[in-house]
């Protein structure tokens, strides 16, 4: 089994399903060091540590696990230090007498495991697991397929996830479209101003249409999520003029979301299938913040003091945590 990971992390014993960002982590300065290191240095330290790291990768046949030994290990140079650095890690483990299937995976604190495989064509099994889970059982004489209909269905979950939990950046932001609207006229209109712009870019930048850096998008997102918040405040934005504005920053964060997307890899044969399974799953978790929102506030929103006490204490405080994003994304 070859696998395309960031050995640092690993080294360094970051938990990559609590951080989004290696330089938030408790282990910091541990990963810079080794992010530092030339390839030899870093295959030297990442062997000795092997015996531990090897615990958090799961194959396994039945009830017994297997224990996986270092084929090859190909480190790059270590180019830009602000960038992940990706090896190519070759494993194989030993497999018991039989035809019974094998089951890989790992550790939760590794991040996300997307493991495919090869041989098989584009209907060959092509997993998006958090660590922790395991595939299903895959054949070892012949490749595990699986139709459209389900890799829709998985995209769907992933593009739901994406918002919750994982998206508070995006979740800010619906939930400043909530605070402006009273009613459920312009919050309709925007919700679907924002849903045919982010839909436009998701599909232009996954397909490579369209190219734009995350250290430009991300910055750009969390200025979106100020504004909202800012204008939520003053009160200065017309329906239609907010419209129009939300609109444009869809098309920003649909850039946002292809980024995500791209990182899963998906086979050429089933980019569409992925690709509306991911963007559904992405409106549904967005009226699921707004519904959430809705059970916890739509009781006041014919209240005269709905805006002085609940909506523009919530844009304050979403404009403050956009405004730290922005500082975060550009300077920290």
């Amino acid at each position: 089994m070859s696998l395309r990971i960031a050995l640092e992390p690993l080294l360094a014993g970051i938990d990559l399903s609590s951080v989004g960002d290696t330089d938030d982590a408790p282990e910091a300065v541990l990963y810079d060091r080794f992010r530092a290191m030339d390839g030899d240095a870093l295959e030297a330290a990442f062997r000795e540590a092997w015996p531990r790291i090897s615990q958090g990768l799961t194959i396994q046949v039945g009830d017994r696990r297997l224990e996986p030994e270092i084929v090859a290990l190909e480190i790059p140079a270590p180019g830009d230090l602000e960038l992940p650095r990706y090896s190519i890690l070759t494993v194989m483990a030993e497999l018991p007498p039989g035809d019974e299937g094998v089951q890989m995976g790992i550790a939760p604190g590794w991040g996300t495991f997307i493991p495919r495989q090869t041989g098989g064509g584009d209907d060959a099994y092509e997993g998006f697991l958090a660590g922790g889970e395991l595939t299903p059982p895959l054949p070892r004489t012949e490749v595990l397929t699986e139709g459209a209909g389900t890799v829709f269905l998985r995209y769907i979950g992933a593009g739901f996830e994406h918002i919750v939990p994982l998206g508070l950046d995006h979740i800010l932001f619906v939930l400043g479209l909530y605070f402006f609207a009273t009613t459920a006229g312009p919050l309709l209109w925007q919700v679907t101003a924002f849903t045919l712009a982010h839909t436009l870019t998701l599909a232009l930048a996954a397909t490579g249409v369209v190219a734009v850096p995350a250290s430009v998008v991300e910055p750009l997102i969390a200025a979106t999520i100020v504004y909202v918040g800012v204008e939520n405040t003053l009160g200065f934005g017309s329906i239609r003029g907010r419209t129009l504005l939300v609109f444009c920053f869809g098309l920003l964060h649909g850039l946002g979301f292809a980024s995500v997307l791209g990182d899963y890899g998906i086979a050429s044969g089933r980019f569409a299938a992925a690709l509306v399974g991911f963007n559904i799953g992405v409106e549904i978790g967005q009226l699921a913040v707004i519904g959430m929102a809705l059970a916890l506030t739509g009781w006041f929103l014919s209240r005269s003091w709905y805006r002085r006490v609940i909506a523009i204490p919530a844009s304050l405080a979403i404009a403050a945590i956009g405004a730290y994003w922005v500082v975060e994304r550009t300077l920290l």
